[in-house]
């Protein structure tokens, strides 16, 4: 019988009060029954905008039927055609934005909760199903793919599907990415993207870490010398952003994707870490994004009372609302139409007065007003007058976006590169080098997961055309 509620089943979570003092996952997840009441709620319309919402074309209206009727694995193996990461995107994509934003059910009430239906069922496949996928038989061709992150992973699995033999070289010392660096424990525990990782393993791909592309070995020597007949680069945007104002080189002053690798990947909360972080007792997080977000979240859960700074208003963040309502309820402060001009400190206890290389005390700010729109549609943030204000910090995080590292594009020969550091590349990943293909962050510069999905899937599509070519 179909569930004609307005509203989504509600998604079971860790109280605040508990979560913002642990890194547990906050969602918990749904149970069978309210994942197959909450799929009854699918209208099964025959044109199907929820799909034309996915990057990589999940055939939702199927795989929710299925849900529907209590065949979870059915409705895994129907995500699987589309998705190498169905418990990563169950979790991190921004649904409301994209398949369930096109859900009809949304237009009076709110869409069928699409995400936390594909996050149940790739949950209850990982957890029920031991058999590994059957290896495909091998076509006898070798491609390399640089960038263990999503879109390299994605494009790693759709080419091991189709019988390439796939090497993917990863910097670091654990495969995953901004997946395993940059997304909190809470919010996507690193053993769900390790289990990911194994299924692509079980289909053949070989992944190859401490390597970095352009020191290690480089592009050229993969295909040149190593017999690698196309090569796909996905090796995000890890290169961070600050904002040029006087006191950014002042102990206590991160990047947040240092902030967030020390975390993450390296577990620094943890008593007795070999990489201990700073536990700060007020910490300001400059920016909106989702990362601002999960920087904010992190350093609650060390202990701060934390500020997040953003130079508009709350109804301009750009991170996703489930984020920013999580920050709100684990007592995160937002000081909104705000905006940093310096960061003050002392190089030590007996001489508070030098700023230049010491240690953060404050953070010098100005109110900010929304004045006219910019190119972006947005309204222009603009400095009120007399404004001027000091928080008392003695941590600083900057989330301000990353760029693409120039590392790859430095060593490739042939490989045409945008003025910001992207690569170019079109809309199926092909670039200026014949054989050499790219997409993600590494192209686009920072976005979402699902986005960096969808590219390593039409790269994979374009490689595949390309070696038939040959």
């Amino acid at each position: 019988m179909a569930n004609m509620s307005m509203q989504k089943n509600p998604m079971p979570a860790q109280a605040p009060e508990v979560r913002n003092r642990n890194f547990d996952e906050v969602a918990l997840g749904y149970t069978a029954e309210q994942a197959m009441d909450e799929a009854a709620r699918c209208l099964g319309c025959k044109h199907k905008p929820c799909v034309g919402g996915c990057p990589v074309k999940i055939d939702i209206p199927a795989f929710v039927a299925e849900v529907a009727k209590g065949n979870f694995e059915a409705a895994y193996q129907i995500i699987a055609k589309s998705s190498s990461l169905p418990a990563v995107c169950g979790r991190v994509c921004p649904q409301e934005n994209q398949c369930e934003g096109k859900c009809v059910r949304g237009i009076k009430g709110e869409p069928v909760a699409i995400g936390r239906l594909e996050r149940f069922v790739a949950d209850w496949h990982n957890e029920n199903v031991t058999a590994a996928p059957a290896r495909p038989a091998s076509n006898g061709h070798k491609i390399a793919v640089i960038g263990s992150g999503p879109a390299g992973l994605t494009c790693a699995g759709d080419l091991a599907r189709l019988g390439y033999a796939v090497t993917v070289f990863e910097a670091l010392h654990l495969a995953g990415g901004v997946l395993v660096y940059g997304i909190p424990e809470f919010r996507l525990p690193k053993a769900i993207v390790q289990k990911e990782i194994e299924g692509l393993r079980s289909l053949g791909v070989q992944i190859e870490t401490n390597i970095v592309v352009g020191k290690t070995v480089s592009v050229d020597e993969l295909m040149e010398e190593e017999g690698f007949e196309a090569v796909f680069i996905g090796s995000g945007a890890g290169l961070p952003k600050f904002m040029g104002i006087p006191g950014e080189n002042l102990k206590g002053v991160y990047s947040a994707n240092e902030f967030l690798t020390r975390i993450n990947l390296m577990k620094a909360y943890r008593e007795g870490s070999e990489t201990p972080i700073q536990h700060a007792a007020r910490v300001a997080v400059v920016g909106g994004g989702n990362v601002a977000m999960d920087a904010a979240r992190c350093a609650k859960r060390l202990g701060a009372e934390v500020f997040v700074v953003y130079r508009r208003s709350m109804n301009e963040l750009p991170a996703r609302r489930e984020e920013v309502e999580h920050a709100v309820e684990e007592g995160i402060v937002f000081k909104t139409l705000c905006n940093p001009t310096e960061i003050l400190g002392y190089r030590n206890t007996e001489d508070r007065r030098d700023p230049k290389n010491g240690f953060v005390t404050g953070m010098k700010c100005v109110e900010m007003e929304l004045g006219e729109p910019d190119a972006s549609g947005r309204r222009r943030p603009v400095v009120k007058e007399n404004s001027e204000f000091m928080l008392e910090v003695d941590c600083v995080i900057m989330a301000l976006g990353t760029s693409p590292n120039p590392l790859i594009k430095s060593t490739t020969e042939g490989l045409a590169t945008e003025k910001w550091g992207g690569i170019v590349a079109d809309e199926r990943g092909r670039t200026s080098r014949e054989g050499v293909f790219a997409g993600g962050d590494a192209v686009t510069g920072a976005a979402t997961v699902i986005l960096a999905m969808g590219a390593g899937k039409n790269a994979a599509a374009a490689i595949h055309e390309y070696m038939q070519s040959k």
